[in-house]
Formats: C-alpha cells, structure tokens, sequence
C-alpha cells in the first residue's frame, strides 16, 4: 500500500501535465546544487557555483573559475532518481556561459491494461470473474523529465556615489538569462516546451560602506523564471498545452569572515512569489575553505548539509525533509 501511495504522489508530481496544467513545471521547483538545497533553497542571492544557472543566472558572471558540478538524489522511497550535472566556463571581459541539465526519472511503474474491459457493463464487471483485474502488471513505464539550461552572464564593476564623505561605494552587477528547454515523457506521450529566465546579483562591500575593515559582503539577487511565458505542448490527440507559471524569487545575504577562525560565516535569505510564497532560511559556515556546515528551511521543512575538500573536489551532502519523506543528497564539485 506505501508504495502505491508513493507511486501515486510520484505521478502527480512528475506527471500532472496530462490532466491539468497549473503543476506542470513542478519538477524544476525541487532545486539544483547540493550546497543551495542545504541551505533550504536560500541561493538566489548568493549563486556562486554551477547551481547559479538556476538559482540565479546573474551569479554566473561572478564565477572566475571553471567548475564542473553533479548531483545525485534517490526520492520518494528510492521509487525515482533525480540528477543534475552543471558546467561553467567563464571567458574574458568578465562573461561567464554555462551548461545545466536536470533529469527526475521514475521507473518500473506498473501498468494494467483494461481493453478486455471495453463493451462491458457495471454488472458484468462485478459478477463475472474474468474481467476482474488480476493484480498482476501487464507491463511497466517509466516517466521522464528533463530540464536543459543554456546561461550567459556579464559582470559590470562601478562606483556609485554616494554622497557619503566624499567617497564611492564599489558594487559588481551581474545580469544573466538563461534558455531553457524541457522534456517530459510518460508512456509514449511527450510532452515540449521552451522557456526563459533572467537574473541579477548585486554584491557590494559592506567594510567600505561602514568603514569597518572587517565586516565582509552583501549580496542581492533577483531571478525571474519563465519570464515570456513557457508552454509544454503535449502531443496527445487532444493538443493538450500545459503552462509553467512565472515566478520571481528576490534574496539577501551576509557574507561575514572571521579571520581569527579562519572561518566565513554566510546568513541567507530566500522568497519565492509563486504558489503564494515561499520563504527559504539557510546558514553556511565554512573553515578555512576545507569544509563546511550548513542549515536551512524550506517554508516549514528542515535541511542541513556538509561539504568537505578532499584533494581538489568538493564533496558535498545535503538532508533534505519535506511531506513526503526523508531523502540525501550527495554532490560533486571541481574547479579549475
């Protein structure tokens, strides 16, 4: 019975675009990036890993070194898999371009058939035995989703005055999108569509603007999803068109270190407008850039995480909670 629930929750969410549309882009809501989803989904302000292709798009241009990202995740019971691989490459004049794809999979979905059933009535179906369905699968299915994201991002450097003792306040703006296209499949059904997100990620330093040498940064960040609209058009005799919903994520962060510890402590805050707003909490505490442990909420649902540097590549895990059940996540980070 636990399974058929699960499996019932699974299609829902991974599935829902076959019967109704509001839901349809719920997959690409669980996230990317070990350390964000640690953090409880509080990243659209800090973005500066291979996660900022979804985070934030404007983090990108901010990332001077290469990396290569992936992440893995078994949900639901172990009934689905979800990964995600990312790659950033920055290139000269402070642009950054980069690479994300995200796939949930649910395989081995049982699947009955029920044509024998065709031409027969209620009665029939109750007292005749032979077309009572046997409990035993005519096949099995699998449900896919993917999502691929292709981001470009330009860091601008300036000062603004400020009027304050005759002095400017150094900021970094970066301006990112991303192109998106997304894939979902359940049976022989499949479903396209293709979307658009633009980001922004002010950083300043908040020792010059206090003339406090040891205070550290403040980061803004506003991403907006799905921001000309994105249609899945599915290729059922129907034509059924499903519409993912826009949604406007604003975040802030303090970026403090504290050099006695060798340490930077990273407190950060997250709002998502879609669904009648969500609110992501998340803290990051790093030792002398060799590991790291972090906490987070996402609206009600508690994270945490860890992240270690063991000869070059960041390992990272999160534990993430939700209504469904406990799940992990384990990550890979290289940069270069």
């Amino acid at each position: 019975m636990k399974k058929i629930l699960i499996i019932t929750i699974v299609l829902l969410l991974a599935g829902a675009s076959l019967s109704a549309g509001k839901y349809a882009g719920d997959f690409m809501m669980i996230g990317a990036g070990v350390r964000a989803l640690g953090m409880g989904g509080a990243f659209a302000s800090l973005a500066n890993d291979g996660s900022a292709i979804y985070w934030n798009s404007g983090g990108l241009a901010q990332i001077r070194d290469s990396e290569v990202s992936a992440m893995h995740a078994m949900l639901y019971g172990n009934l689905a898999t979800y990964d995600n691989i990312s790659y950033v490459q920055p290139l000269p004049n402070d642009v950054s371009i980069g690479f994300n794809f995200t796939r949930l999979l649910v395989k081995d979905i049982p699947h009955f058939k029920e044509d024998y059933l065709i031409g027969t009535n209620v009665d029939q179906r109750i007292n005749n035995s032979a077309y009572h369905l046997p409990g035993i699968p005519d096949g099995h299915f699998r449900s896919t989703d993917d999502l691929y994201q292709f981001a470009f991002a330009k860091n601008i450097k300036f000062g603004a005055n400020m009027g304050w003792q005759f002095f400017e306040v150094p900021f970094e703006l970066g301006m990112g999108g991303n192109v998106k296209f997304i894939k979902r499949q359940i049976m022989e059904n499949l479903g396209t569509g293709t979307g658009l997100d633009a980001g922004l990620k002010l950083r300043t330093d908040l020792a010059v603007i206090f003339d406090q040498e040891d205070l550290g940064d403040l980061h803004l960040g506003f991403n907006f999803q799905d921001i000309a609209g994105t249609d899945i058009n599915w290729d059922t005799p129907s034509g059924i068109k499903d519409e993912v919903l826009f949604n406007t994520k604003i975040g802030v962060a303090v970026e403090q270190p504290i050099s006695r510890l060798k340490s930077v402590v990273i407190l950060a805050y997250d709002y998502d407008y879609v669904y009648n707003g969500t609110n992501h909490y998340g803290i990051d505490w790093a030792y002398d850039e060799l590991a790291s442990l972090r906490l987070g909420l996402y609206d009600k649902n508690f994270r945490c995480g860890a992240s270690l540097l063991l000869y070059g590549v960041n390992v990272d895990y999160a534990l993430i909670t939700n209504p469904v059940g406990i799940s992990n996540r384990l990550g890979l980070r290289i940069a270069f």
